[in-house]
């Protein structure tokens, strides 16, 4: 039986203040949490979380990450930097990374490989635009982007990752894919890897991220093939995270 994960995105938000307050509510609400809970947080704030969240049920990650091990690469973060601060989970892929910084999917399996061979968990982003949700091209889109992992990885290598399905269309717009929706394109990927290896597809914790809200944490989650969410504004309210959290 798969665990589902609620992993929050913090984007480019938080202060000292901030943080201590959020994370401070937060493990004060755990107690009736079941499902695994982490938080993907800014560069600088790493040494901070981990000394607030060190030996309790919140696991911590970062955002983005090189796919370099050392060396002349200003402004890039390692592997082993990450490891220092306990990091368990980097996002690879997020559709920000892809639009905005020119992310190719060949680069996105480079960082997969390398957070992976640090000992951390990938958390691998993938989805479409409203475009291409609108061309009839999703599931080409979705399968583009897995295949270049397993062609760099292999497929065994999904199953020491989390994979998330975030329809880029949703993503902080206030538009959510409908439970039919995203449980059709999670099926999907499932499916897909179910022909590479049963065993890999059915372990699979696969996320939605996209909008999602305690009003729709239910619903979403009920659904048989997602396994919990990514989740980026709501992620910076006490309550309406726990409360996602409570609904995985």
């Amino acid at each position: 039986m798969r665990r589902k994960l609620v992993a929050g995105n913090w984007k480019m938000h938080g202060s000292l203040a901030e943080n201590e307050a959020l994370l401070s509510g937060l493990l004060a609400g755990m107690g009736n949490v079941k499902a695994g809970v982490a938080v993907c947080v800014p560069f600088p704030y790493l040494a901070q979380v981990q000394s607030i969240l060190a030996n309790s049920p919140i696991a911590w990650g970062a955002q983005n990450m090189s796919q370099q091990a050392k060396g002349a690469f200003t402004g890039e973060v390692s592997a082993s930097m990450l490891t220092d601060f306990g990091c368990a989970y980097v996002i690879v892929g997020h559709s920000e990374r892809r639009a905005i910084y020119g992310e190719s999917d060949e680069l996105v399996a480079e960082k997969f490989a390398a957070v992976q061979a640090a000992g951390m968990t990938p958390i691998l982003c993938v989805g479409e635009t409203l475009v291409e949700r609108e061309g009839g091209i999703t599931e080409s889109v979705v399968a583009r982007q897995l295949d270049a992992v397993i062609a760099k990885c292999g497929v065994m290598s999904l199953a020491k990752s989390v994979v998330a399905y975030e329809p880029v269309w949703a993503i902080g717009t206030g538009k959510t894919a409908s439970p039919e929706q995203a449980q059709a394109v999670h099926a999907y990927i499932r499916a897909k890897l179910r022909d590479l290896d049963a065993t890999v597809a059915d372990g699979l914790v696969i996320q939605y991220g996209g909008s999602v809200k305690a009003n729709n944490a239910v619903e979403l989650f009920g659904q048989p093939d997602i396994d919990g969410g990514l989740i980026g504004g709501a992620a910076l309210n006490v309550e309406e995270f726990l409360a996602i959290c409570r609904a995985a």
